[in-house]
């Protein structure tokens, strides 16, 4: 949990927005009451590059929005958060102490359980450090809570006679106490959502009343509506939402498609996944006079039937998002919508918002056109169908389909000649039965087809925002949503090299360029090897986190100045905030206000980060029991994770990952050694290092705690 030291670097060297946070920190904690402006700032950390100018305002606005400085006027800050304060985000044990987790350190800080003042799991916090001991992690206490993680908890009934509680099953220290007249009927043993009421002073426990109860343990329905609760997900939509979202007219009126670009001629087609239901993107092309091509990306016009301050909208921008379960789809709009008005489903008129570009044969963009369309499309792919026409140039469509790959192929070839990087991840899947057991296990892994749609959405997406952040060159740049990346942490980056050494690899850490180039090649070569998957999710956590925000700051991971999601508002809140403010820029209207659109954006990122929590949690659970009836059997894997309580070992037949206890390896004392991911034995000087192979057997499972115990299997 907790992280080692780490070695200064030079603050000037690679700037990404966590570095130059603490770098602005040092110059406000160096004059705790004077006023400095942003030109001052920049001077004194000498930052002459443009991008590296920009990333400072944005950081600057951030430490204001997190309480560490006050803006006093336009461009001037002062210090508010006195030095040994810190602010971040709780990380609860099963031990019931935590950790903060804070960009401002470069560790976590340990806080006891007395110290917690009653946060909770994920709850953003104020932290006052305590005095630091010689060579141990900070310590501290949480001094205010700033923003609560979840309003409800997820657990299971344990009844007395005159009261019960429910006892949380995520990581929530503390057990929730429910008067008898509160539980809405949940008995002994079922799974239960709680809403805290009240947490009166002296009291241990804080108090509360049952809002939903799921059922019982271990049946579907009742673990994955469990799953959604404990990440504060939604399972299913306010009965007052659905009847709105029936009254809607759906008609596409003459005078309607008169105020439209109409492309209901033009060879059309969408391409999904077997099981999809909602269509959101549509493309179209064409040869034009001159010889190039006219593509269209053509998005389900959501913004059309959906109004600003509707129950429908209110109700989607909570959400934010749709969630992906294992055996499930949880809309962000209901299905009326998602699955049928706004889906371009085949030999349909649909309205859409459409980004329509001229390429020349190497795909480079000679003129776009952003705007309102209606269009009918004329077959609906799924990828393998695409794949098969790709393979053997044959099928319907096949000159549209073939002319779009090859157009695709060289906007990849750019992309990449750009510097950006390659991250293509096996996804797994499950057969499961009508009752959602898993039958079996399969990977997805991305192909041309897949990769045909992926680089038309990124062409649109990033164009989209070109369109309107670009302006800043002419003038100052109105409000936009943005999709941003930051540069990865420079020391997980010297970390991840460090590492992959010893398999004999490397990366170049001396320029931009080189190391997307580096890292790509790298993950070109590991490939179908055994280090594979951990070298690729290591390549990962070594990246920011791609979130939404108004502050530009670019894309890093796709080498984009400027990026957006713009191409799926049926699933996503912020590309229908992006609908809704590209039309209005394009009909001449005024900027919208920053701050109100920043906390949208921040909503939404929560929310995305939360369901991706969700869909990770489902996969575990499906997998665990997918293991339930292989207790006994013996399989390959390999060492994915190491901590100082144990080694985890992921599957190679099936991707299903266990945990061999530290007390489960008797023949030695081991010690963990987080600079290298490896634990050691003190005298056999035996070493289990992160990407080795080994063979294990299942011990256990434990389908309530989403865990499988392995143990070590000598050849």
């Amino acid at each position: 949990m907790s992280k080692k030291n780490k070695k200064k670097k030079n603050p000037n060297k690679g700037f990404n927005k966590k570095e130059l946070k603490k770098a602005i920190l040092e110059i406000f904690y160096s004059n705790t009451e004077k006023i400095f402006s942003y030109k001052q700032i920049t001077g004194t950390l000498k930052i002459n590059e443009q991008s590296v100018r920009e990333l400072c305002h944005v950081a600057l606005e951030e430490l204001t929005d997190d309480g560490y400085l006050a803006k006093k006027e336009r461009g001037k800050y002062q210090l508010k958060l006195k030095t040994g304060y810190v602010v971040g985000k709780i990380e609860m044990t099963q031990k019931g102490y935590a950790f903060l987790i804070t960009e401002e350190l470069d560790e976590d800080v340990f806080i006891a359980g007395p110290n917690l003042n009653r946060s909770l799991n994920g709850d953003k916090v104020r932290v006052y450090l305590h005095a630091k001991r010689k060579r141990k992690q900070p310590e501290g206490e949480v001094v205010e809570i700033l923003e609560r993680a979840q309003n409800n908890i997820v657990g299971t009934i344990s009844m007395s006679k005159n009261f019960a509680f429910l006892v949380p099953t995520g990581r929530n220290a503390f057990d929730i106490f429910i008067p008898k007249e509160k539980l809405k009927g949940a008995k002994q043993g079922e799974k239960a959502v709680a809403k805290i009421t009240d947490w009166p002073p002296h009291a241990k426990n804080p108090f509360g009343e049952i809002i939903d109860v799921l059922g019982m343990p271990g049946e579907n329905d009742t673990e994955m509506h469990a799953i959604l609760a404990e990440f504060d997900l939604p399972y299913k939509f306010p009965v007052k939402v659905e009847k709105a979202a029936e009254k809607l007219p759906i008609e596409i009126t003459d005078e309607e498609i008169s105020k439209r670009r109409d492309f209901r001629n033009v060879p059309t087609l969408t391409i999904d996944p077997a099981d999809a239901k909602d269509f959101d993107d549509a493309l179209s092309i064409e040869k034009l006079p001159g010889g190039n091509w006219e593509v269209g990306i053509h998005i389900a016009d959501v913004s059309h039937y959906v109004q600003p301050g509707t129950l429908i909208d209110t109700e989607a921008e909570e959400r934010a998002t749709s969630v992906y379960l294992v055996d499930r789809v949880v809309p962000m709009l209901p299905e009326k919508l998602s699955n049928n008005v706004c889906s371009l489903r085949p030999n349909e008129e649909k309205l859409c918002f459409s980004a329509v570009f001229e390429l020349d044969e190497n795909a480079k963009v000679k003129n776009e056109w952003f705007g309102r369309t209606v269009i009918i499309s004329d077959r609906r792919f799924e990828y393998a169908e695409v794949q098969d026409i790709i393979e053997n140039g044959e099928g319907d469509l096949k000159e549209e389909v073939l002319k779009l790959n090859e157009l695709a192929q060289k906007l990849k070839e750019q992309r990449f000649g750009d510097g950006a990087i390659a991250f293509d991840r096996v996804e797994v899947k499950f057969e499961l039965d009508e009752k959602g057991k898993p039958l079996g296990v399969y990977f997805k892994e991305a192909k041309e087809a897949n990769h045909l749609v992926e680089e038309f959405m990124l062409l649109a997406n990033k164009q989209v925002a070109n369109f309107i952040g670009n302006t800043a060159k002419k003038a100052r740049a109105k409000t936009f949503v943005y999709r941003i990346h930051d540069k990865p942490d420079p020391d997980k980056l010297d970390s991840f090299n460090n590492f992959i050494n010893k398999f004999g690899y490397g990366i170049d850490l001396n320029s931009k360029g080189n190391l997307s180039k580096s890292i790509n090649s790298l993950l070109n070569h590991v490939k179908g090897k055994n280090e594979e998957n951990v070298i690729s999710t290591l390549a990962v956590r070594a990246m920011s986190k791609a979130v939404y925000s108004t502050r530009n700051i670019g894309h890093y991971g796709l080498s984009f100045d400027f990026y957006s999601h713009f191409t799926s508002p049926i699933r996503r809140y912020p590309d229908l905030m992006v609908h809704r403010l590209l039309a209005r820029y394009l009909d001449g209207g005024r900027s919208v206000k920053a701050d109100e659109y920043e906390e949208k954006c921040r909503h939404s990122s929560n929310m995305e980060q939360r369901a991706v929590n969700a869909e990770r949690s489902s996969i575990k659970y499906k997998q665990v029991e997918f293991m339930q009836d292989k207790v006994g059997n013996i399989y390959d894997g390999v060492i994915s994770g190491v901590a100082d309580f144990g080694i985890f070992v992921e599957l190679n037949e099936n991707k299903c990952e266990g945990l061999i206890s530290m007390r489960d390896l008797t023949d030695d004392f081991y010690f963990f050694d987080e600079k290298n991911y490896s634990i050691t034995g003190m005298h056999s000087n035996k070493t289990y290092q992160l990407g080795a192979a080994v063979k294990v057997e299942v011990v256990r499972t434990n389908l309530e705690k989403k865990q499988m115990d392995f143990k070590l299997v000598e050849d």
